[in-house]
């Protein structure tokens, strides 16, 4: 199960990046730690190259935490921005780290899923 989460975790942030593209040029280091049955699966995802390694990520300045399982549900179903924002409001998927990347994220997300909405009201 392990060897397919690099692939999965990209393809998730693909998907993020496809609908908020302001985040591409973004130069960060994530940490993704993935919860199973007993143990924790540890990535680095380095941006922008999208670069998954399994690794401890130490030098991560923001930290991804979420159960295997869900992750998988998430990415199998094309989750998509609300989605997981969804997911972090309740709690289903934590973030921590830099407050100061956390909240531009943040604010840069919430900017695009606002644009988002209001083209459909247009539309």
């Amino acid at each position: 199960m392990s060897s397919d989460a690099p692939q999965l975790i990209e393809a998730a942030v693909r998907g993020v990046l496809e609908e908020v593209p302001a985040l591409k040029p973004m130069k960060l280091v994530v940490g993704v730690d993935l919860h199973g049955r007993g143990d924790v699966q540890q990535f680095r995802l380095e941006l922008p190259e999208l670069k998954v390694t399994k690794d401890i990520a130490a030098d991560a300045r923001v930290r991804v935490e979420m159960r295997r399982d869900f992750f998988n549900l998430m990415v199998e179903h094309g989750a998509k921005v609300d989605d997981w924002a969804q997911a972090f409001h309740e709690g289903r998927a934590k973030a921590t780290g830099v407050q100061q990347y956390l909240q531009l994220i943040g604010r840069v997300v919430e900017k695009q899923r606002e644009r988002a909405r209001l083209r459909r009201a247009h539309g």
